[in-house]
């Protein structure tokens, strides 16, 4: 029981410490501010953040989100995105034990990363789609499943059609349809499961894009086609799912 309960648990405490440096990078990044350099402090007063500020999950519920000083809100990315890594880290441990469940976790960590700097500017960073798609290599060439050649036909294949019916699209509609960097992350996703399953992670992202839609309609929200959507974002909340689905499957 002991043995069972190892994994995730050391992957859930390593998901939440890694999870509020990630939570960092995503706020900052966008802004052109350094995540290695100054000091952390709040952006309503400035004030500098101490260790008691600085807990992981806990700072911020007994804070109740809030600074202790000035009372400002602190941005809920912080804890949202501690807990999802949380989250990530537990799944990867109960499905697969070992050293592979650390590699699964790594793989959701980066696509939280990415589907927060999405969602928030529509931005993939090309430099974090490639660490991804790096991380996929690496797996593959130490033996994990798929194969190594099954992961290189889904990362050219990922890329290949999204940036096809991205061009075919614009040709057509004389607008840009996806942004540049969705191809870049369906090859790194292909890196990571294989081809076999790329078509139903596109097929789930847009299922759950139509979905969003659907209930922004049912709240009264207006929906066009030239409403811009974070299909990167999609992307990386299906691929997940889709690797815990590839190791129960055996595929």
């Amino acid at each position: 029981m002991v043995k069972m309960l190892l994994w995730p648990v050391l992957l859930g405490l390593l998901g939440v410490v890694i999870g509020s440096f990630l939570a960092t990078l995503v706020l900052r990044w966008p802004q052109g501010r350094s995540v290695m350099r100054g000091r952390s402090h709040c952006d309503g007063c400035d004030a500098p953040l101490t260790a008691r500020d600085l807990v992981p999950l806990a700072s911020a519920a007994l804070a109740r989100g809030r600074c202790r000083r000035c009372g400002a809100v602190i941005d809920a990315r912080h804890w949202q995105i501690e807990l999802g890594c949380l989250v990530i880290g537990v799944l990867a441990g109960v499905a697969v034990p070992g050293p592979v469940g650390l590699a699964g976790a790594v793989f959701g960590w980066l696509l939280l990363t990415l589907a927060a700097l999405d969602i928030a500017e529509f931005w993939l960073p090309d430099a974090l789609t490639a660490t991804l798609a790096g991380a996929g290599l690496v797996t593959g060439l130490l033996g994990v499943d798929p194969p190594l050649i099954d992961r290189l036909i889904g990362g050219a294949g990922g890329f290949a059609a999204l940036w096809g019916i991205g061009a075919a699209y614009e040709r057509m509609r004389h607008r840009e349809g996806l942004g540049g960097g969705d191809p870049k992350l369906l090859g790194a996703i292909g890196l990571w499961l294989g081809w076999r399953l790329l078509p139903a992670v596109v097929f789930l992202a847009a299922l759950t894009g139509l979905a969003i839609v659907l209930v922004g309609l049912l709240r009264g929200r207006g929906a066009g086609l030239g409403d811009r959507m974070p299909f990167g974002a999609l992307l990386a909340i299906a691929a997940y799912p889709a690797w815990l689905f590839l190791l129960g499957s055996g595929l």
